[in-house]
């Protein structure tokens, strides 16, 4: 998995033979954390348990915290179960057709080559080095502090916002 989400290649070896792949993806990941729940009192990395040196390779990590309350959960089960309903089901609202959106993002990487612009580029420096400094803030060892890992993902992020405006 370090290799791959690194150096984005993978080495296969079989039957003696020792070949590298280029592995350019994207890599969407989910996890459960220890114990089934998420304890707020401890880090991203003691509470789903991966190593920092993995975790820091992704480009964004989005917490799915599953706080009960009665109101939000009798929604949540009546849309399920109308799901199963034998009445017709609705198409959700506001849906783009996939031809239209595979349209759109293959003009998108055709055409769109955004550049930062100088205004951009010292928001992100600013960014960057605000998260470094939660990390000294925080002393711990646990906690997955900045690289240039998180730099490089805003870039891609910046760039990703723009191909789509």
């Amino acid at each position: 998995l370090h290799e791959v989400m690194e150096q984005q290649t993978v080495s296969i070896a079989k039957a003696g033979i020792v070949c590298t792949l280029n592995a350019r993806t994207s890599i969407l990941a989910s996890a459960n954390p220890v114990g089934s729940r998420y304890d707020t009192s401890k880090s991203v990395v003691a509470n789903i348990n991966l190593l920092p040196t993995i975790l820091s390779r992704f480009d964004l990590i989005y917490l799915i915290l599953d706080n009960p309350s009665e109101a939000h959960d009798r929604r949540l089960a009546k849309h399920l179960i109308s799901m199963y309903a034998k009445e017709g089901k609705e198409k959700a609202k506001g849906t783009i057709p996939i031809d239209v959106l595979t349209d759109y993002i293959t003009y998108a990487r055709m055409n769109i080559h955004p550049k930062i612009s100088e205004e951009a580029s010292e928001a992100l420096v600013t960014t960057y080095v605000n998260m470094r400094k939660v990390g000294r803030k925080n002393g711990q060892s646990n906690v997955v502090t900045a690289t240039t890992r998180q730099l490089e993902s805003l870039i891609r992020l910046a760039e990703a916002l723009a191909k789509m405006r």
